[in-house]
């Protein structure tokens, strides 16, 4: 009988029923393994919040287990949260060329490169980590030097896709190795575990070279400059942009840091080729023919600080959009930046520009680097696994994921849907689950990484809606009688200059609440309780709204 300790486990700390901060673990016995280590970007409603990363309290507790991390990929997505990991775990990392390259980046930015231990790896590449063996293979996505990871384990072949398409005639010529996949399956695949972004589109992913026509097209036909916005990681498109400066005879200008960052790494590493001389400054652009510049650049998902952002109000420095400039967007909004890319483009055509904008299908100027339903459903013929567990999505897209999983042959009952921090026990070639480990989201904001939690973003909310207001006091130390006050400052909640009358009825209120305690005003929490409790209910009444309340004594 197998004991407790050498099953192998299979669980999620990012990256179930959503899409962003991906961090997956295989474990078997005391052997663990770290897949990916992602970060993602807040919505509205957590105020101030820079980014969030996964908890990682049970990599913690079981830090002497960890064998190194491996990453898929260079997506912010999949790498984003490697600094702050490493601040607290400091474990080998395995990447490729590229991927090495833009995670350097980032170690430097935190000055933690001297301490890192960064291993390259590539599709031929096969390590020996404890008792289980890892190998990988090739797969296209919308960036360089993409792999799938297989883990030969005591207890059977587990394989994570990694994001993938099949692209069948790529831009970089990196073509997913269907034959070595293939092979995989041929030896057994006990767990699949395979990315759903794309579960709910029919059909295949176009090439990401269907682009390449649509884009020197625009180019022939623009007549000023050409501002071309998109993922400054997806190299393929620059790649595709130079090509049609190269046919239209332009110069080309990098705007924002992650674009002039990830095209440095990419020439540094070959992954890119832009011809000597093309390059020219920012600071150049606007002293040139508007016909001889084109300007990639930041910002195709509405960030406010981008390049792209900048521009359409008019804020880059060196740089300006006038009237008759060609804007193309070759990005689509990923779920939750519609409203935000959608005000960028109204700046746009304020500015004169000639925008083209739209999903990626209605203009040409983007294919998806994440398979649709036909991709998937081949991915799963190849693998021929016994388990299947969805990942990468949020749950509609890993419930459309089961259901291709079936139509091709997979045991229902052998799909796991779960949550970030349920487990997968496999044990005798049997699959449970059963049970789960802490997960849930960290929250980074400035120099402060997991200082913030719920109350503080519920406090935030709350001087977001309705503002706040300090009472401050000043009570004698000898008799505790009120010396002077109390004074109200309002700040986002009633503007005082035209509230003297509702002022006037707090002051009053307070004053009573002082006088009523007597001797319980000694007892400054009781005190507090009692201000905040009175004005609260009154604000209420007269206003219908409920400000933060700080009540503030001070003793003479």
């Amino acid at each position: 009988m197998m004991s407790a300790s050498e099953r192998l486990s299979i669980f999620a700390l990012g990256g179930l029923n959503e899409i962003g901060k991906n961090m997956y673990v295989v474990q078997y016995a005391d052997d663990i393994f770290i897949i990916d280590c992602g970060g993602k970007f807040p919505d509205e409603s957590l105020l101030g919040i820079d980014l969030i990363i996964p908890d990682i309290t049970y990599l913690e507790e079981n830090r002497k287990n960890i064998r190194g991390m491996i990453v898929t990929h260079g997506h912010e997505d999949h790498i984003g949260g490697i600094p702050y990991f490493l601040k607290k775990l400091n474990v080998p990392i395995y990447a490729t060329n590229f991927t090495l390259g833009l995670i350097d980046l980032k170690l430097q930015e935190h000055r933690l490169r001297r301490e890192t231990k960064l291993i390259p790896i590539h599709s031929e590449s096969k390590l020996e980590l404890g008792r289980v063996g890892v190998s990988f293979f090739k797969v296209s996505h919308s960036i360089p030097d993409c792999l799938g990871i297989v883990f030969h384990t005591p207890e059977g072949n587990v394989v994570h896709t990694g994001d993938f398409k099949f692209d069948l005639t790529p831009e970089n010529n990196q073509s997913t190795d269907i034959h070595k996949m293939a092979q995989i399956g041929t030896e057994g695949v006990l767990a699949l575990i395979s990315e759903s972004t794309n579960a709910e589109r029919k059909g295949l992913t176009p090439s990401e070279r269907t682009v390449s026509g649509h884009m020197d097209e625009a180019f022939h036909r623009a007549e000023g400059k050409i501002f071309v916005s998109t993922f400054a990681s997806n190299v393929n498109r620059v790649q595709q942009v130079v090509a049609s400066c190269i046919k239209t005879n332009r110069k080309l200008a990098l705007l924002g840091r992650s674009m002039v960052n990830i095209v440095d790494v990419a020439l540094e590493r070959g992954y890119v080729d832009i011809p000597e001389g093309m390059l020219i400054d920012a600071s150049a652009v606007d002293k040139m023919n508007p016909e001889k510049v084109t300007i990639l650049c930041t910002g195709s998902q509405g960030e406010p600080m981008a390049a792209l952002s900048r521009l359409s109000t008019g804020n880059f420095r060196d740089v300006a959009i006038y009237p008759g400039d060609t804007v193309i967007l070759a990005a689509s909004p990923i779920p939750g930046n519609e409203r935000d890319v959608s005000k960028i483009i109204d700046n746009l055509f304020k500015l004169g520009a000639n925008v083209i904008y739209g999903s990626g299908s209605s203009t040409g100027m983007h294919v998806s680097g994440h398979g649709y339903q036909e991709d998937l459903k081949l991915m799963l013929t190849l693998m021929k696994p016994t388990y299947f567990i969805p990942i990468h999505g949020e749950y509609r897209m890993l419930h459309h994921h089961r259901l291709l999983a079936e139509s091709v042959g997979v045991e229902k009952g052998n799909t796991f849907i779960m949550r970030n921090g349920d487990v997968v026990d496999i044990e005798h070639s049997t699959a449970t689950q059963t049970r789960s480990v802490p997960a849930g989201d960290t929250y980074v904001d400035g120099m402060g990484v997991g200082d913030v939690g719920e109350i503080v973003l519920r406090d935030r909310k709350q001087l977001s809606e309705d503002g706040m207001l300090v009472i401050v006091i000043t009570l004698s130390k000898r008799d505790r009688k009120m010396i002077s006050g109390p004074d109200i400052i309002s700040r986002g909640f009633v503007y005082a200059k035209n509230s003297d009358d509702l002022l006037r009825e707090m002051n009053q209120l307070v004053s009573k609440t002082v006088k009523d305690l007597h001797g319980e005003s000694r007892q400054w929490n009781v005190l507090k309780k009692s201000i905040k409790k009175s004005v609260g209910e009154f604000v209420f009444a007269q206003t219908k709204r409920k400000p933060m309340i700080l009540p503030i004594i001070i003793e003479i």
